[in-house]
């Protein structure tokens, strides 16, 4: 195929003017650090109780993220089964009502030591039931 001088001059021009093909990208750097370099020391701590020093004093209102209180649960539950349970005895006793509903139940031997201060309690909770309205009310 032939072109006269006219085209061939249009074509040249156009192959100069066409655009170049694009440099290749540089393959990123790998960093130094790895990501285990760049964890919190919540992440890192094994040691409940200075885990939940390290939760509280990261968190501004004492709300803790449910991935790290599952954190906690685990080094908690490592750690008792770890150490044996001690024997039961008569002081371990009083434990065992921990969590439920133990109002009108009085503890003997506390009742005995601080009787005048577990009586004003009583009447303060008396007191505090009175003030508040009931949802009946409502």
């Amino acid at each position: 195929m032939s072109f006269d001088a006219r085209s061939r001059e249009r074509l040249q021009a156009l192959g100069r003017s066409l655009p170049q093909p694009l440099p290749k990208p540089e393959p990123p750097q790998q960093s130094q650090t790895k990501a285990t370099d760049k964890r919190h020391r919540v992440e890192l701590e094994q040691n409940p109780e200075a885990l939940f020093r390290e939760l509280m004093q990261v968190s501004p209102d004492g709300k803790v993220p449910p991935h790290l209180m599952e954190r906690l649960r685990e080094l908690e539950s490592r750690r008792q089964s770890a150490t044996p349970a001690p024997a039961p005895s008569i002081a371990a006793s009083p434990s065992k009502l921990r969590g439920r509903n133990t109002a009108g139940r009085a503890d003997r031997r506390t009742a005995a030591e601080y009787g005048d201060l577990y009586t004003a309690f009583q009447q303060l909770l008396l007191e505090d039931e009175e003030d508040m309205p009931s949802a009946i009310d409502k």
